[in-house]
This record gives structure tokens, C-alpha cells and sequence, in this order.
């Protein structure tokens, strides 16, 4: 078991009507909010309306940006910074999914930063500061309301890629689970298989960490019941509490103490996908993990067979990649290219960013042979 220091900083909400304590808490950070979300559901659910109205009769001042997008463009990023900047915001409120969050970490960070924020990312500078954030969390998937990472993808620089900076983590963040009743069923199954996805990642990195493993596969086996059932009843709140709590879980790091790293191969293939096809980002994984699996299969048996006896009560690796394959497909998330109309003549292309972006895992590393091997595998 590895050395580690555990810490997390954010003060999470959780349960039905926290919200209401928002203006109180954005008026410990200040009095003028950038308030960030997406491309219209927040309004469609009364959600944007409600926090308008509580912060300006909170005394608040309310700077909206939104049309933030699933698969969050660093386009999106550079103009809300310089929105930020001219209106001398002194603290961001995300309201949304992963998308909407991740990009108002970049945005924190970046409006106290005299460059491009895409510098974060490229690896040219890192945030030494950032405004506070406090989020309101719409969809159950990343995990983000409650770490300190964020993904962004650039088109121009063809790449999709992460942040990870302590910075970056929300201050406060506010989990209503009724947030989330109106979520689709597709958008739902994607945030089901992120949250496995962020679990699985950790699993198979470096490090012997028995407890963590625990953790692990409770978050995971709590996923698929949980995500089994609410997709059969998606108005049913304790169910959506459950998954939405699960996520959170997932990537706060209560699964990766005690490792030296968590893999993230899977995540580097599907944000490619991503990047090209604007795949849904669960949907990027769920098509990945099988094929990822079984390329795995012969390097990592007895990791492999632990985990299929622990989830699925069978040590046999095939049956066990089987049964998890079988558990996307019952919730509605793809298992193959096909499946999201991705062709054969997509493959060249689809190998080619993967050479472009060096695609490889932290600890399970992967050569361009393994390249062939996994889109033919994911076809």
C-alpha cells in the first residue's frame, strides 16, 4: 500500500431543496456571480429561473453565460473568461452536468490568468489561483462536483484532455437528486457507466490498496443496481439519489488512496471518440471498457478474474466481461462503433488520433498494435 495524503475540500449539499442555503453561501465569496450552464435544459426545468431569482433578491448580481455543450469546447472556456474579466466577477456558480462544471473550472482559474486558459491544459502553465466555485449538479456521471480535475477538448489542437489542479475544486457544491428526475433515459445510462467507468479506471491502476478495492467494488455494484432499477422508473428519487450519490463516490478519492496511480487508458480511447464523432462521453466508454477488457485479458488475469468473482460471482474472465457487457447494453449504452453508427471507414481515422495523442494508460500501457487491436475489437 502506497504513501497518500486524502484530501477534499468541498463542503457537499445532498438531498431534496438544498439549494435554498445557495445565496448565503455565494455571499461568503462575494456579491457579482458568473453564472454558468448549458444549452436550455436548466431553463426548461425552472432551475434557471429559481437561482436568478434567489441571487438578485439575495442582493446579488447575476452575469449569465450559457450554451456550454456535452463535450465541453475550450472555445466556450476563452469567452466566458473574458466575460468574467470585464465584469469583475468575484465568484462562479455552475449550474449543470460535467460539461457545465468542468468549464467553469477552467473559467475560474483562467480569469485569474493573463494567458490562454487552453494553457492549462497543453501543458504550458498550471492555475496558481482560481475564483471560488460553488455548483449546482444536474446529471449523475463525472464526479466533478466533488474533485479537483476538469476535461476540455480543443478542435483546432484535436485534442481532448484534462486538468487536474487543487485549485480547481468547488467549494461548495449543492446535490438536489430532483435535479435529476428529468433527465433523459440515454443521458441517464451514460452517467451510470461513467460512474463504473471512473471506479474501473482506479481499479486497474498501480498499487496494492485492499480497502480502496472495497470501496470500489460497493460503488460499482451499487451502480448496477441502482442504474438497473432507475432505468426501469426514471421519476423514482431515492433511485436517483442513490445513482447521483454513487457518482460522486466514484471519483473523490475514496478509490484511489493507497495507489500510486489510477489507469485512465479507457478514458484517453473514448475522449477521442469524443473528439471526433461527438460521441456522449459515457457512451465512449461503455463501447471502450469490453474491448479494453479483453485486451487485457492475458497481461492481468488474476486482477481480471478477482474482479468478474466480486461483481458477477463467476472467476471466469470471458463470462464476467460477458455479463458487464450485457449490463451496458440492458441500461441502453453502446457496446460497439456500430452501435453509435461509427463505420469501418471511420478506423483509419480513429487510429490515426490515437497515434496523434499518444493514447495510453498510466500503468496498463498500450502500443499501436493494441490500437488495432481495440478498434477492431470495438467494431
Amino acid at each position: 500500500m502506497e504513501n497518500f495524503v486524502l484530501h477534499n475540500p468541498v463542503k457537499l449539499h445532498f438531498g431534496k431543496n438544498v439549494t435554498k442555503k445557495l445565496p448565503a453561501t455565494v455571499r461568503e465569496y462575494g456579491n457579482r456571480v458568473l453564472l454558468v450552464y448549458g444549452r436550455g435544459s436548466i431553463k426548461q426545468s425552472g432551475l434557471y429561473d429559481q437561482t436568478v431569482e434567489q441571487l438578485t433578491a439575495a442582493g446579488i448580481e447575476v452575469i449569465p453565460y450559457g450554451g456550454i455543450k456535452s463535450n465541453p469546447k475550450i472555445e466556450d472556456v476563452r469567452e466566458a473568461t473574458i466575460m468574467g474579466k470585464e465584469k469583475d466577477v468575484t465568484v462562479i456558480v455552475a449550474a449543470g452536468g460535467g460539461s457545465v462544471i468542468d468549464s467553469a473550472k477552467a473559467i475560474a482559474a483562467g480569469i485569474l490568468y493573463d494567458g490562454d486558459p487552453w494553457d492549462f491544459f497543453d501543458g504550458t502553465a498550471k492555475p496558481i489561483a482560481a475564483l471560488p466555485i460553488l455548483t449546482i449538479l444536474t446529471l449523475a456521471a463525472t464526479g466533478t462536483e466533488m474533485n479537483a480535475n476538469a476535461v476540455i477538448q480543443n478542435k483546432e489542437a484535436g485534442m481532448k484532455t484534462a486538468l487536474k489542479n487543487r485549485h480547481i475544486y468547488p467549494v461548495h457544491s449543492f446535490l438536489d437528486p430532483s435535479y435529476t428526475l428529468t433527465v433523459p433515459a440515454d443521458y441517464t445510462a451514460y452517467g451510470i457507466v461513467d460512474l463504473m467507468s471512473h471506479v474501473l479506471e482506479q481499479y486497474f491502476g498501480k498499487g496494492d490498496a485492499p480497502l480502496s478495492d472495497q470501496f470500489a467494488i460497493a460503488i460499482l455494484q451499487e451502480g448496477m443496481e441502482a442504474g438497473t432499477a432507475l432505468m426501469e422508473n426514471l421519476n423514482n428519487y431515492l433511485l436517483r439519489a442513490r445513482i447521483m450519490y454513487a457518482s460522486t463516490m466514484a471519483l473523490n478519492g475514496l478509490c484511489s488512496a493507497g495507489r500510486k496511480n489510477g489507469d485512465w487508458g479507457v478514458h484517453a480511447i473514448g475522449h477521442v471518440l469524443s473528439m471526433l464523432f461527438d460521441t456522449p462521453h459515457g457512451a465512449s466508454l461503455s463501447i471502450v471498457y469490453p474491448a479494453w477488457l479483453k485486451l487485457m485479458r492475458e497481461r492481468i488475469p488474476d486482477r481480471l478474474s478477482e474482479l468478474m468473482f466480486d461483481l458477477f460471482k463467476t472467476a471466469d474472465i470471458d463470462t464476467g466481461i460477458y455479463k458487464l457487457e450485457h449490463f451496458f447494453t440492458s441500461i441502453g449504452s453502446p457496446v460497439s462503433l456500430k452501435g453509435t453508427g461509427i463505420g469501418k471507414n471511420k478506423h483509419t481515422m480513429i487510429l490515426n488520433q490515437m497515434i496523434k495523442n499518444k493514447v495510453n494508460g498510466n500503468h496498463l500501457s498500450l502500443t499501436e498494435d493494441n490500437y488495432h487491436t481495440l478498434i477492431q475489437l470495438m467494431q
